[in-house]
């Protein structure tokens, strides 16, 4: 299948934070790119960078080095898309579906702001239809939910609201940060697949952020593992996980309680004292990259 042109385009990018008189490191040499109708999974333990790269997307953050293109544009030169044009078509979907709708308001009234400031040329009924045309993309009864505030919706019934919500401002990406951890069990299936449909029937390109390796192989076709402020393993989902070669990637495989996912070879959990040493070793920089295989790639310390 032809690939198309990316949407945005990170291209070595880093950011660093000032913390205590030192310069802390928080993303170096970023490089990925999101596609219309392709979901990039970005995984790693909390503190990797995996947010810090989320906010740079989002350009909450400028980048200390490197460069972001939006449609083959450079964000910093001149006659670039503005900032606000930019977070219409960039949207987030948050991990707590709790605290991201404002409670004082009615759904209906949490979707019709963003029609208002996406889609302008809408008006009387024809807002009323687009809002309940979102609501059933989502899957949820227009006549139900409209009237309702937050707090009488589930945490499933919140976040199919922030994915209409995103629709509604017209979103080109949508950036979900561990959009499923909150919610209950059951129904976290059914918040992936309509990502999954989002990405297939509106050509959405989706930056998934998560811990969790089985919903990454789930809704992503490509995976960028992430430690230390470095994307440590990349390329095909499928091709990654079945044949990890980073240490810090078997790590995470090793921890994943479903055998299907974990990788074969040692496949026990590694002893304590290995673990340590592998995020020891992963702390440093490591610049030298490998190709292992068709759409599939590695660092290794210089």
């Amino acid at each position: 299948m032809m690939v198309q042109e990316p949407i945005i385009a990170l291209e070595r990018v880093s950011k660093s934070f000032g913390l205590g008189g030192k310069a802390v490191r928080a993303a170096h040499d970023i490089t990925f790119a999101l596609h219309p109708g392709r979901t990039v999974a970005l995984v790693g333990e909390s503190g990797s960078g995996k947010t810090t790269c989320a906010r740079l997307v989002m350009r909450e953050y400028q980048p200390d080095g490197g460069k972001i293109l939006f449609r083959g544009k450079d964000l910093n030169e001149k006659g670039a898309v503005s900032l606000k044009e930019y977070r219409r078509a960039i949207q987030m979907i948050f991990q707590d579906p709790f605290a991201s709708l404002n409670p004082a308001h009615t759904v209906d009234f949490i979707l019709r702001r963003p029609l208002a400031l996406g889609q302008p040329h809408l008006k009387g009924r024809a807002v009323d239809e687009t809002i309940a045309s979102l609501l059933r993309r989502v899957e949820l009864d227009p006549d139900a939910v409209t009237h309702k505030h937050p707090h009488e919706l589930s945490g499933g019934q919140r976040q199919r609201i922030n994915i209409a919500r995103t629709l509604a401002m017209g979103a080109q990406v949508i950036v979900a940060d561990e959009p499923t951890s909150m919610l209950d069990v059951s129904v976290r299936l059914g918040v992936l697949n309509l990502l999954n449909e989002m990405k297939r029937d509106l050509g959405v390109a989706l930056l998934y952020i998560t811990h969790d390796l089985a919903t990454a192989r789930y809704v992503a076709e490509d995976i960028l593992v992430m430690y230390a402020g470095q994307i440590v393993e990349w390329g095909d989902v499928h091709r990654v996980l079945s044949n990890p070669q980073h240490p810090y990637t078997r790590l995470l495989l090793s921890a994943v309680p479903n055998p299907e996912i974990r990788f074969d070879n040692p496949g026990a959990r590694l002893d304590p004292r290995e673990v340590d040493a592998i995020r020891r070793g992963a702390q440093h920089l490591q610049d030298r990259v490998i190709e292992v295989g068709p759409d599939h790639f590695t660092r290794q310390a210089a």
